[in-house]
């Protein structure tokens, strides 16, 4: 899964503005652009892009553009949303003046994305998402943890960069205000969470209330101080962090603990889909389409599931006879989850260094299936103990100039029960190598791209991306050990029980208790590991949905222009024995579906339809 600082551009209607950014922790207006002045395509994405970088300061850090490191928002006020739509629809009629006929291939793709993206931005504002401004997957409360460790986002490298995140955490306070305000507006309008979500978010709110600042996440960066910072800014800065920790972080955190658990908490809801709440319909149908990017009906999607589950059972049962294993496919799930054998690790680095071994066994395989390779570096590391036990493991992207590297983060409680059936090697090539990695890091370095597009995100492609490298294993060099293949089988399983379980949950009336059953029926997952996964659908509907649908979409054109370009070749093939030309080459296929980032799934075929025609 791509990293949680949500920087993709259905952040507004998705999470319910809850990482929305507001221009300045002063409240100054943002610069606007006068697009009447503007003439061409590229000057009205690069005004947009500007515009955004300042409403949306904590999406510009993550993306290295470093102007805006002092500011936070304060995302939750109806002046907020009523200015992010006119910005929106600002563009959106600007962009309407441009004939989309006369326009580059490129400039067609980036108009039709530019499009979709304003009128499903604009379409999400109209929900009532705002009034649950965050919850225990994503959310400001989260992700200040994330940039204010000094191990994530937020560059601690000079004097200014200190002093740039004390603005930032200065904001906190307001922003916290502003969120139980927005949450006492849903409970009035039965908009409210559900109780299994409340009380997973309590705890996180307490673990950042500390007595000591020096115990503190947020003291990270003072324990790290780069070696040509003087003595005295050292003294100074230590100072002002304790300070801020302590009258302006510890504060907000414990307000919010205590408004979640006195007030909100006996007033959440005791159902599971969004069904329950007023409006709840309505937003399942928005989250579908802007997460799938498609037109698909929850229902189709849900049979779409129900299929996928009944094949990847069938290549299961072909493991499990493999092995040798004499009971049904559930008691090979308790076995796969027990024996000790599958947990032959016992500290942290263990699992990590497996995790290198994998990278190193598809290094040599990787040409033959790209031309193209990231420049931007990459790493292995544990996720911070903080937020491992609600973690999955996940993919932070690197910046653009190579500066921060992409990391694959990966949760380890305790190194001991970490079982290489989890799906080891495939969650290595979907979160990392040639999954996350690849895919964002090749759409950040294109400079050819415009911003918006170089650092856009869409989950169905993206997430769509990541999952269907897991299918390319065998070519990579991994799944030769069965239990791992297994472990492989278990994460498209993962997946598919996703279609079932998210829109049975949301639409049918699915209960938190009976998901976590149907997933536990069908893939070898923890009681815990089933919850954690089952509550993250309930928090972010639609969201899990991307995965499948992406990947199924991926693996549907390549078999298309496999079919459509090698019927060629094999025609050419006797008239000119030993000169044909390879008309589908895997490497072209995979170069041409990353070179121009994400994009919504429709864009995405007709972009690809284009380049097939090209190669006969």
């Amino acid at each position: 899964m791509k990293t949680r600082v949500l920087t993709g551009l259905l952040a507004v209607a998705l999470l319910g503005a809850c990482n929305q950014q507001k221009p300045a922790a002063d409240g100054s207006t943002p610069i606007e652009t006068d697009v009447t002045k503007i003439k061409t395509l590229p000057d009205l994405f690069a005004g947009y892009w500007e515009e955004q970088a300042r409403l949306f300061p904590l999406e510009a850090t993550t993306q290295g553009d470093n102007r805006f490191n002092d500011q936070l928002p304060n995302d939750g006020t109806k002046e907020f949303r009523t200015q992010l739509a006119a910005f929106y629809q600002k563009y959106l009629t600007k962009l309407q003046t441009f004939q989309r006929a006369t326009l580059s291939e490129n400039d067609k793709i980036s108009y039709d994305i530019f499009q979709y993206d304003l009128e499903t931005k604009l379409e999400g504002l109209k929900l009532n998402t705002w009034m649950m401004p965050f919850q225990q997957f994503w959310g400001l409360p989260i992700t200040m943890g994330q940039y204010g460790s000094g191990e994530g986002v937020q560059p601690f490298k000079t004097v200014k960069d200190y002093d740039n995140w004390l603005g930032r955490v200065r904001g906190f306070s307001v922003w916290g205000d502003t969120a139980i305000a927005n949450f006492r507006q849903g409970m009035k309008a039965g908009v409210v969470l559900p109780k299994a979500l409340v009380q997973k978010m309590i705890p996180q709110m307490r673990d950042l209330v500390v007595t000591d600042p020096t115990q503190s996440l947020f003291y990270g960066p003072i324990k790290k101080f780069p070696k040509d910072i003087s003595a005295e800014d050292q003294q100074r800065i230590t100072a002002d962090y304790k300070k801020a920790i302590m009258n302006e972080l510890v504060p907000t955190y414990r307000k919010l603990g205590d408004f979640l658990e006195k007030e909100y908490a006996p007033k959440a809801r005791a159902t599971t889909g969004i069904a329950g709440v007023p409006g709840g319909p309505e937003m399942y149908r928005y989250y579908v389409k802007s997460w799938t990017t498609t037109d698909k009906t929850p229902e189709q999607i849900y049979q779409t599931g129900l299929a996928e589950v009944k094949r990847i059972r069938t290549e299961m049962e072909k493991v499990k006879a493999q092995v040798g294993f004499k009971g049904d496919l559930k008691a090979f799930f308790t076995s796969l989850k027990t024996d000790p054998k599958l947990m032959p690790y016992k500290t942290p680095e263990d699992v990590l260094n497996a995790f290198r071994g994998i990278q190193a066994r598809i290094t040599p395989n990787l040409p033959k299936l790209f031309g193209r390779a990231p420049k931007t570096p990459f790493e292995i590391r544990e996720t911070e103990k903080f937020r491992e036990a609600s973690a999955s493991a996940e993919y932070n992207q690197g910046s653009p100039d190579g500066s921060r590297p992409g990391i694959f983060y990966i949760p380890i409680p305790d190194a001991t029960k970490f079982n290489v059936t989890s799906g080891m090697e495939s969650l290595f090539l979907h979160e990392a190598i040639p999954g996350h990695h690849y895919q964002i890091s090749l759409q950040q370095e294109n400079e050819a791209l415009p911003k918006f597009r170089r650092f856009a995100w869409y989950g169905a492609m993206g997430e769509g991306w990541a999952l269907y490298t897991e299918s390319l294993g065998k070519e990579l060099g991994v799944y030769t050990d069965p239990y791992q293949y297994m472990g492989a089988l278990g994460d498209e399983m993962h997946r598919a029980v996703r279609l079932v379980v998210d829109v049975a949950m949301h639409t049918k009336n699915m209960t938190r208790e009976q998901a976590i059953a149907y997933m536990m029926d069908n893939e070898a997952i923890s009681e815990d590991g089933a919850t954690a996964e089952i509550e993250r659908y309930m928090a972010i509907p639609g969201q899990a949905l991307s995965y499948k649908i992406g990947q199924l979409k991926i693996r549907e054109l390549r078999e298309k222009y496999a079919k459509q370009l090698g019927v060629k070749h094999n025609k050419l093939r006797e008239q000119y024995a030993g000169q044909h030309r390879e008309h589908f080459r895997l490497t072209d296929f995979h170069d041409e579906l990353l070179k121009d980032g994400v994009m919504p799934l429709s864009v995405l075929e007709r972009k690809m339809d284009t380049w097939a025609h090209g190669q006969e």
